[in-house]
């Protein structure tokens, strides 16, 4: 299955859900681990479990096995690792703490910088 088509089926279960903020990351440039980054927030710890648990079903669905998940059962932060697609779902406190889109954009824009200083 094509990473783009696998992003399909994450976003339609975050949406089933109620995920809110949904960004997507394609971090393919950047990372030898995936192609795309999906980062959602959920309200509640068992919102966020339940929207983990819906992603890993879904895919399952369509014949793709999660090669490993954490964070599920605590709910602060859960990880869903589909291998083309990694998926976290986090409260939104720990989401504001670690922020992990400003992480990723400025590691492209650290690689970008240092493509352009060579001579």
């Amino acid at each position: 299955m094509q990473p783009e088509q696998l992003l399909e089926i994450v976003t339609l279960a975050l949406e089933d859900l109620k995920a809110q903020d949904i960004k997507v990351l394609d971090v393919r440039d950047m990372s030898s681990v995936t192609d795309i980054m999906v980062i959602a927030s959920g309200t509640s710890t068992r919102q966020v479990s339940a929207i983990a648990k819906n992603v890993e079903e879904k895919a399952k669905e369509h014949g793709v096995r999660a090669l490993g998940d954490e964070g599920i059962d605590s709910g602060e932060w859960a990880l869903v690792d589909l291998g083309d697609v990694v998926v976290h779902v986090m409260l939104p406190t720990v989401r504001d703490f670690y922020q992990l889109e400003k992480l990723w954009s400025d590691m492209g824009k650290e690689e970008d910088s240092s493509e352009s200083e060579q001579p």
